[in-house]
């Protein structure tokens, strides 16, 4: 699959536009797509393209290789750990966890193969809608590195998949497959094996083809639902849906109701 290279002459990510789509590859095969400090770095800086570009409706993360990713590669983060942590989003990214306060507005699909560790998860529990080869492999297992997950498992685990299904293996490091992904919620389909980008650039392109503004704003107020309860969402119901009543893209959605003809939507 071909990508336009976003810095240097191997980049750790590289980056697609497929129509309103955008592909973000882990490109590390040689590492099993290990993330390094670079890695990391270029991948904030995909998620901020997705944000800011307004003919990019959804992403979709991906990894060339047999890997989804083998985790951190803590011989190159490691060192960067500091007393706050670690600093790894530079001007123009976002943090592709989004556990720093601020979430990208756009829907994110994923397509997982092979070794999915722990910040694979993470990346996954971050994102909206998942796919995996039926093959999988997936653990969180920074307990057994003498750390703790970091991008957001503790907060999102255990709300994806209830307590005991997420302590069960966060807490053990164990490793698991993609039946048992499957059924606590971590992935919303599993595929045959070769299948699973196919099967989540079809899922993105159904989702692109909706009326983008109506997507986020349902994204928007489902997360608010999570983050500060069903009160708080609510109270945003009215209001956003009289935003988008006067949206283009409404007149454009009822006139395809009245006509039975397919809507090409224009996010206006």
């Amino acid at each position: 699959m071909s990508g336009s290279e976003q810095s240097g002459p191997e980049p750790r990510i590289i980056t697609e536009r497929r129509g309103h789509v955008f592909l973000i590859g882990f490109n590390r095969p040689e590492k099993r797509n290990a993330a390094d400090f670079a890695l990391l770095q270029q991948l904030a800086l995909a998620y901020g393209e997705l944000e800011r570009d307004p003919e990019l409706r959804v992403g979709l993360v991906y990894a060339v290789g047999d890997h989804f990713t083998a985790g951190l590669d803590l011989a190159d983060v490691g060192p960067r750990i500091g007393p706050d942590g670690l600093d790894m989003v530079p001007e123009g990214g976002i943090h592709p966890w989004q556990v720093d306060g601020r979430s990208v507005s756009k829907p994110v699909v994923m397509a997982v193969q092979g070794t999915c560790l722990t910040l694979g998860i993470e990346l996954m529990l971050t994102s909206d809608i998942s796919v995996a080869a039926e093959s999988t492999r997936f653990g969180q297992i920074e307990v057994a590195r003498g750390i703790l997950p970091f991008g957001g498992a503790t907060i999102r685990f255990p709300r994806a998949a209830g307590w005991g299904n997420a302590m069960r293996w966060l807490l053990t490091g164990d490793m698991f497959d993609a039946a048992e992904a499957h059924r606590i919620g971590l992935v919303q389909e599993v595929v045959p094996d070769g299948t699973q980008f196919d099967r989540a650039l079809e899922l993105a392109e159904r989702v692109a083809a909706q009326a983008p503004l109506a997507v986020q704003a349902t994204l928007a107020n489902a997360r608010t639902a999570v983050r500060d309860g069903a009160a708080a969402a609510e109270a945003e119901l009215q209001p956003a849906l009289a935003r988008l009543a006067a949206t283009e893209d409404s007149l454009i959605g009822m006139e395809a109701f009245v006509t039975r003809k397919p809507a090409t939507f224009v996010g206006r």
